[in-house]
């Protein structure tokens, strides 16, 4: 069965880091681009990291220098580290891959809660 499953999301205090994991089953994470977006309540979803099969990673511009997607094939798993986390990063993160030839493949996500 072809799964993603995040975790690791909780509530942080500004300048806290979290580190965040995709599980994927099914498919081996080496072979295909996997990435993370990320939406507020009432806000459009934004891209947060893309990392392709070929290696190149791309980083939405407000988490630039900040987070870091990264992927260990041995555990099949894909992290996010997010580092000097803002108000801002307030939001529900998905992990997702664009696995298979039709639409791309979300897991069902994990809240992120930046605040004092």
């Amino acid at each position: 069965q072809v799964q993603l499953v995040e975790s690791g999301g909780e509530s942080v205090q500004p300048g806290g880091s979290l580190r965040l994991s995709c599980v994927v089953s099914g498919f081996s994470v080496s072979e295909y681009s996997m990435g993370w977006y990320r939406q507020a309540p009432g806000k459009q979803r934004d891209l947060v990291a893309h990392s392709s099969s070929s290696g190149r990673i791309i980083y939405g511009d407000s988490v630039k220098g900040r987070f870091t997607i990264s992927r260990d094939n041995a555990k099949n798993t894909v992290y996010l580290q997010m580092n000097d986390l803002k108000s801002e990063d307030t939001a529900v993160y998905y992990c997702y891959s664009n696995y298979g030839s039709g639409s791309a493949i979300w897991g069902q996500g994990t809240q992120v809660t930046v605040s004092l």
